[in-house]
């Protein structure tokens, strides 16, 4: 067994993570959650410790896992501070702020012949997982153009920060999601084009991104806004003989938000409706239009992945490379945010 604690107990470790960790009856265990102010607004979970005594975690010998799942500016000084007790360490995304962070504890974890990772949760959406298969298939031919789109209509959420930070904003908050994707799965781009914009004025949130990433004649768009009332497609996929388009996301987040749980055994998959559209015309010029059934998303595939490196001495699934580069590239992008009054 894998003995695991949480720093944090709000909607990250309820909602994003213990719903999958739980569920790996076999394999994880979860022995205790901290938080400083000791309030507990979602349900206990049977057989944990809740504390508001963080050393309650550092000096329990038993404790192999260290979460930390807090707001992201304290993600650096608790991830340290979790290695710096011998823990080994899985840190939400965005991982840090800064790439330097980032270094500082790769270099540490190196030192102490521990373990520390980003939790990349969302290479096991199905979307993304379907949209793999379909490129691999071979059916569309050659790759030339893959869009995808995360997006809101909650103009109330920029609204209500009036001042700009990174830690609330939102090429750090979901970007971390979709470049990780891109990172993940095509690797190191050979160039980036950032618009970062703050589109309520000067010095408020940023609310909208769009990024393009080069891999020679393909490029991958990243893009994303508060302000869209009909959201685009999840992913569209452009390749010489035709283009697949997903439309809608993947559905675990739509479910633990009804708090309708992994043990159901249809949790988060897509029913017919929710299929992505594949068009195309095969070597003989015939048209061709069909529905491809959506992969199944999984995000307790993230402790499968942890158990099988630090009880199996499997490799990393998350590479360090992979998050220094997507730490380098938030950093390159906020740097270049464009203000609109």
């Amino acid at each position: 067994m894998l003995t695991i604690a949480y720093i944090g107990n709000g909607k990250s470790t309820n909602r994003y993570h213990l719903p999958f960790s739980t569920k790996l009856t076999d394999k994880i265990k979860v022995k205790t959650i901290y938080s400083p102010s000791g309030k507990i607004t979602w349900e206990k979970v049977p057989g944990v410790t809740y504390t508001t005594e963080i050393d309650t975690i550092y000096q329990d010998p038993e404790i192999q896992l260290v979460v930390v799942t807090t707001p992201s500016p304290l993600h650096f000084k608790l991830g340290k501070e979790a290695l710096e007790h011998g823990k080994n360490v899985l840190i939400e995304k965005p991982f840090t702020e800064a790439v330097a962070e980032a270094q500082e504890l790769f270099r540490l974890a190196e030192e102490k012949g521990l373990f520390v990772q980003c939790y990349q949760n969302r290479r096991y959406d199905s979307d993304f997982l379907t949209v793999q298969k379909v490129i691999e298939s071979g059916v569309l031919g050659d790759l030339l153009e893959v869009e995808m789109h995360y997006d809101y209509y909650r103009p109330e959420v920029p609204a209500s920060v009036e001042k700009f930070s990174i830690g609330t904003s939102y090429l750090y908050g979901h970007a971390c999601h979709t470049l990780d994707q891109v990172i993940s799965y095509f690797g190191e781009p050979d160039d980036v084009h950032y618009e970062v914009r703050q589109l309520l004025g000067t010095d408020r949130m940023n609310d909208y991104f769009d990024l393009d990433l080069f891999y020679g004649r393909l490029k991958v768009s990243v893009k994303s806004s508060y302000f869209r009332l009909k959201e685009r497609p999840s992913f569209v996929v452009y390749e010489k003989k035709g283009v697949f388009v997903k439309e809608t996301k993947d559905r675990q987040e739509e479910h633990l938000k009804m708090f309708y749980l992994p043990e159901n055994q249809d949790f988060g998959i897509d029913l017919p409706q929710h299929y992505g559209t594949l068009t195309y015309i095969d070597d003989n010029g015939r048209y061709h239009e069909e529905k491809v059934a959506s992969e199944i998303g999984d995000y307790s595939r993230v402790y499968e992945d942890i158990y099988a490196t630090l009880i199996n001495g499997q490799p990393k699934v998350v590479k360090d490379e992979e998050t220094l580069l997507q730490i380098e590239m938030l950093e390159k992008g906020i740097q270049q945010i464009q203000p609109f009054a």
